[in-house]
């Protein structure tokens, strides 16, 4: 049997157990370069216990709704912030940790302005657009050794159907 999952709004204040909302809103913290650029300052709780953080490219294949969520993973090491180079929208479906498993997922939709920020040891899904295959910018922990893979993955026994 498979248990359902309902979309919600990406609200910062909602997704804040699980990391940061990365978004343009409201008027900038800052104006630079002689008043001709503003800038929402420091937007992501960016971590990395050891290594350090990088920038990559990711390109994720696109989803049909309803997605049948079968797997999360978390890197318990550093944060991963996610930032979609589209305008398509996308899911960010997290877990809030229970004793070191994955608890009742929560799929937020976000918007292509929008990008997340996954905390430590937060359990999330993979990427899932919904339009076309995109292309997200990702800062994460780049690790010094290439063997040191930081990623834990949770199988559910009983898929979750993620709909609107």
């Amino acid at each position: 049997m498979t248990r359902v999952i309902r979309i919600e709004a990406l609200d910062p204040a909602a997704f804040a157990a699980f990391g940061d909302v990365i978004a343009a809103s409201g008027e900038p913290d800052r104006i630079i370069n002689q008043e001709r650029c503003g800038r929402w300052h420091d937007l992501a709780r960016l971590r990395a216990a050891d290594g350090r953080l990088g920038l990559s490219l990711f390109r994720s294949v696109a989803r049909k709704l309803p997605f049948e969520l079968t797997f999360v993973e978390r890197h318990r090491l550093g944060s991963q912030a996610f930032m979609p180079l589209a305008a398509d929208p996308y899911l960010a479906i997290v877990c809030p940790d229970e004793e070191g498993r994955p608890g009742q997922p929560r799929a937020f939709l976000a918007s292509g302005g929008e990008g997340v920020n996954y905390l430590p040891g937060t359990w999330h899904a993979v990427l899932t657009p919904l339009a076309e295959a995109t292309l997200f910018a990702v800062i994460d922990r780049i690790a010094d050794d290439s063997s040191d893979d930081d990623t834990e993955v949770h199988e559910f026994e009983t898929p979750y159907r993620i709909e609107r």
